[in-house]
């Protein structure tokens, strides 16, 4: 049949999505924005990626519920509707109600498109295609990341405020919801039941699929507290202005891209375990390196290394999760996804020991408290392969 093909003239639009994706990132390099201009302390700038990644707990699972009744394609632009909403919010008003607003909005749109958007990308393409497919928009998203920094210092530097970052994410959302529109996309009709909130949750019952739930909720919390600290230890260190600092995150982005590219092809030769051991005590060394120095590309250099180190650990995480109980697989995934939510629970500790200690050395600690836990799930954990 038809719709057994690959849909080419609807991969094009879905793909773009998965750079849509990557704007949830832009936080990283947002907090320090946000927090000079309304002059607040760490531990208050740092709920600012609460207000993204927390709905990863809370609407991973409703998301799915609410997809398997009104489609994917609808529930992929529900998502692109909020996220368009919330980036005219605080371009309209700008205040700090409306800037947390702006990215809870942010967060809910992008819980709902991480939810729907791989399960579209089935319906429009098939067998070998789709493997590649799903790792074409995964480099789009970390295209996406990498650039969101620099598009917030454009903004910045040559439009003349940073706040213009947000309609600039409102149209390139918009065009990408008006491009999927024009898709034709078939749908099969009835969805497999999908998992309650009690069925998902029940599952952290098993104590290794708990420990390395906290695995997910850690490694993401890696991810998100580098990507926040990298411009902070510039501005603190080196002196750099909130412009000139988004060669942090961006640098951290690029190297994790590039790290997740390279441990594709290395991880069908080495074992798993090995990878996850060696890289992450990589990480910790490199971390630790952070805590001493003080020149900026000794600073952007042990940023990369990290960035690169821990690249491919969500999915080694996450992969070791599905192996442990391959039965449970569909509700796994459920979980692991909410684990997300790590984003939201890791930066505000890493504010108030900030503000506790005086100095960025603070959220560091706890960035390393997030890797000693990884460090033993990678020697303290087994399962089958």
């Amino acid at each position: 049949m038809k719709e057994k093909s690959t849909n080419v003239k609807a991969l094009l639009p879905v793909l773009f999505g998965f750079f849509i994706m990557g704007f949830c990132d832009v936080v990283g390099i947002s907090v320090g924005f946000v927090k000079k201009d309304f002059q607040l302390s760490e531990t208050v700038a740092n709920f600012l990626p609460s207000m993204v990644f927390l709905w990863f707990l809370l609407l991973a699972v409703p998301a799915a519920i609410f997809m398997n009744r009104v489609g994917r394609k609808k529930t992929v632009l529900v998502s692109m509707l909020v996220t368009i909403v919330g980036m005219l919010i605080p371009f309209v008003e700008y205040n700090m109600v409306t800037c947390f607003v702006a990215f809870a909005l942010l967060g809910i749109g992008n819980t709902i498109l991480q939810v729907s958007l791989n399960p579209l990308l089935t319906n429009v393409v098939k067998g070998n295609v789709l493997a590649s497919s799903l790792t074409a928009g995964q480099v789009l998203k970390a295209v996406s990341s990498f650039c969101g920094p620099f598009i917030a210092a454009f903004a910045a530097s040559v439009l003349g405020n940073w706040q213009y970052l947000f309609p600039i994410f409102a149209v390139l959302t918009l065009l990408s919801t008006l491009w999927l529109m024009s898709a034709r996309i078939h749908e099969d009709g009835a969805e497999p039941e999908v998992s309650s909130w009690g069925g998902t949750f029940g599952l952290l019952k098993d104590r290794t699929i708990f420990l390395l739930f906290l695995g997910i909720v850690f490694v993401v919390g890696v991810d998100v507290g580098t990507n926040m600290v990298a411009p902070k230890l510039l501005i603190e260190r080196c002196g750099f202005t909130e412009i000139e600092s988004a060669v942090g995150p961006s640098t951290y982005f690029a190297f994790r891209t590039i790290g997740a590219f390279i441990g594709t092809f290395l991880l069908a030769r080495v074992s798993c375990r090995k990878y996850f051991q060696v890289n992450i005590m990589v990480a910790i060394a490199g971390l630790l390196a952070l805590f001493f120095v003080g020149g900026q590309y000794a600073i952007l250099a042990l940023v990369a290394l990290v960035g690169f180190t821990c690249s491919s650990i969500f999915s080694l995480v996450f992969s070791m999760a599905i192996q442990a109980r391959p039965e449970k697989a569909n509700g796994i995934s459920g979980l692991m996804v909410t684990g997300i939510f790590g984003g939201a629970v890791v930066p505000p500790l890493m504010g108030y020991l900030t503000d506790l200690l005086g100095s960025q050395a603070g959220s560091l600690l706890v960035i390393l408290g997030c890797l000693c836990y990884l460090l033993y799930c990678s020697f303290g954990i087994k399962v089958k392969a």
